[in-house]
């Protein structure tokens, strides 16, 4: 199972990295897409929209199921990766590559909470 040690993690499967201006990128893990299956829809949130920590902020359709994507903390939303839209079976090619969304943290504080690689591996069982 892929977990690059640069990237924080959820344990509802989201990745996050920090960016050099203090913004996020964020997107689904390698093992959520392996979970899911075949992508074949993905529903973005809007730009500019404000969400909580936790909040369910997009949505990932396989041909088995659909799942939330969960804002990793509170902030802005900035920008949307239209390309997943059009094509979702990118995320299955490779997860750490194409993300979602990307997020103005309100407390840059909160990003420090978040799981390391090596928590994350003990959440998906793979440690």
């Amino acid at each position: 199972m892929n977990v690059p040690a640069n990237l924080k993690y959820t344990d509802s499967h989201e990745w996050i990295r920090t960016e050099p201006d203090g913004t996020l990128t964020i997107g689904i893990t390698d093992h959520a897409q392996e979970a899911l299956g075949d992508l074949v829809f993905i529903e973005l949130p809007a730009v500019g929209r404000t969400v909580k920590a936790g909040e369910a902020v997009a949505i990932v359709e396989s041909v088995k199921a659909a799942s939330d994507v969960y804002a990793p903390v509170a902030g802005e939303v900035t920008g949307a990766n239209t390309e997943v839209v059009d094509a979702p079976e990118k995320v299955n090619a490779d997860a750490y590559t194409h993300w979602l969304y990307k997020l103005k943290p309100a407390s840059a504080a909160d990003v420090g909470k978040l799981l390391d690689a090596a928590a994350y591996t003990k959440v998906i069982g793979e440690a």
